[in-house]
């Protein structure tokens, strides 16, 4: 079979192998409470699905997600191997800069975030992960981090009651 896009066909397979590895990650935690032998859940799919979306353990979601993301990597792959595009849609150089600069400021996020709280954490990942834009504006990147923080704290803090530190430990109450 002849590759027809290939960017789409790329895509497509970076989906499915990401998709399937969360899906496989995500199979090592516990899905939802196990139905007992005489529950009718044992015996219909719908019904053991309809207890575990009503309590969902802490694998239910990322399973889920994994495997949607893997059927829709499928169905660009097969987009790609079937619907002819002019010239192929070949792939460009990779972008290493913006590669290198999206990995490094979630790696300095997951590294800050115990350390220097969400305050400074969350907009120092904007603020890096922004550098690898061409666009780059100071403007925009401080609304970005005002809006984007003020959102995940109503989100994390208030909404889901997420025990997240807010402030650097040196600033903490004793």
């Amino acid at each position: 079979m002849r590759i027809k896009n290939e960017k789409d066909f790329w895509s497509g397979v970076m989906f499915v192998v990401v998709g399937l590895g969360f899906a496989i990650g995500a199979a090592e935690y516990s899905l939802g409470p196990a139905c007992q032998p005489s529950d009718p859940c044992a015996t219909s799919l719908w019904a053991r699905f309809m207890q575990l979306s009503a309590k969902p353990g802490a694998g239910f979601f990322p399973l889920g997600l994994g495997l949607l993301q893997a059927v829709l990597g499928a169905v660009v792959l097969f987009k790609a191997l079937t619907i002819e595009t002019e010239g192929g849609d070949k792939i460009g150089k990779i972008g290493w800069r913006p590669l290198f600069l999206v990995v490094l400021a979630v790696v300095a996020f997951g590294l800050a975030l115990p350390r220097l709280g969400m305050f400074i954490s969350l907009p120092l990942l904007i603020i890096i992960a922004s550098l690898a834009s061409d666009e780059f504006s100071w403007k925009g990147v401080i609304a970005s981090c005002v809006v984007l923080t003020l959102f995940s704290w109503l989100i994390f803090i208030k909404g889901l009651n997420l025990i997240i530190p807010l402030w650097p430990v040196f600033l903490a109450a004793k």
